[in-house]
């Protein structure tokens, strides 16, 4: 944050050309905002702290899982063949949902973040306010309802069901050995969200339905993996923490690897080439990131083998 200038006396009358005209400038300002002068110049100080309040804001909601997961959800209501108006609602409901989850994790994780000293937090860098971050949380929830239900009623329940479960992850789960079960729950959730919206309102294949589940609890693992020493310091002691770094790790890839294969095997008729290619990229990429379990590699090689596993949802959707 920009740092305040010091006032310490009366401001020095100005002299020299131009000065009228750029404290009538001021002046100008300050009638139309309804303030004096002083309260004009001050204004771009002002917007600067609006703007890193915007910018701590949008980094506290986890914008890169946020984003991945409201992308799956477009192409999956895309591959689907939902009408505009409800996949509109569809990824309207799931980027609100994910934006509430987001917040209310930082808001709630607050305290031990402070304690673990972790300034990329914008709640304990101090760009923005945890009062802020509880009615965004609280808004972006809202706001989920009415799109959720826009799908359909039963639909709409699907949605909200494992948005629910992500919360109860924040509040609660996070600290135990079911920390992986939100993260199935509400990715296993997520195709028959948008199966459901369709005329007749069908649920999805078993296959997808395993496929997404197991994903997302892979990605739990892999997520969870840079942060398990800060988590063990300050009480966290959900499932990957109490297995470790080398466990989880190797748990995140079978799980990732697990899906891959229920995307390839399980949808009737023979494996594609794409399919066998998927296998074989997949069993790779959880190798390298297996040999740096303590980094951000192995969720970026979760990112990476979902946007694959996308490419052949779409195709395998289109059958639906």
């Amino acid at each position: 944050m920009p740092a305040r200038t010091a006032e310490t006396g009366p401001p020095p009358r100005p002299t020299g050309p131009g000065t009228g005209a750029a404290t009538g400038a001021a002046a100008a300002v300050g009638a139309a905002t309804g303030a004096g002068p002083a309260a004009a110049v001050r204004q771009p100080g002002a917007a600067v702290r609006r703007r890193g309040a915007a910018v701590g804001l949008l980094a506290a909601c986890h914008p890169l899982p946020a984003a991945a997961v409201t992308l799956f959800g477009a192409v999956l209501a895309a591959a689907a063949g939902l009408g505009l108006a409800t996949a509109a609602a569809a990824v309207g409901a799931v980027a609100a949902g994910q934006l509430s989850v987001g917040w209310c994790n930082d808001r709630v994780d607050v305290r031990r973040d402070l304690a673990a000293g972790r300034r990329d937090k914008p709640l304990v860098a101090g760009t923005v306010r945890p009062a802020a971050v509880t009615r965004a949380a609280a808004l972006a929830l809202l706001v989920c309802v009415p799109l959720s239900l826009a799908c359909g009623l039963l639909a709409g329940a699907v949605h909200l069901a494992g948005v629910a479960a992500a919360w109860a992850y924040n509040l609660k789960l996070k600290g135990t050995a079911a920390s992986w079960l939100p993260y199935a729950l509400a990715f296993g959730l997520l195709p028959a969200f948008v199966t459901l919206g369709l005329p007749g309102a069908p649920w999805p294949p078993p296959w997808l339905t395993a496929a997404a589940a197991l994903l997302g609890a892979g990605a739990h693992f892999a997520n969870v993996l840079p942060d398990i020493a800060d988590d063990l310091a300050t009480g966290v002691v959900g499932l990957p923490q109490r297995l470790g770094a080398r466990v989880s790790a190797a748990l995140a890839g079978l799980l990732v690897l697990a899906s891959a294969a229920a995307l390839v095997v399980g949808p009737p008729g023979r494996v594609t080439a794409y399919g066998w290619g998927l296998l074989a990229a997949t069993t790779a990429t959880v190798l390298l990131a297996g040999r740096r379990p303590a980094g951000r590699l192995p969720f970026r090689a979760v990112l990476a083998v979902a946007g694959a596993d996308v490419l052949l949802l779409v195709v395998q959707l289109r059958r639906f």
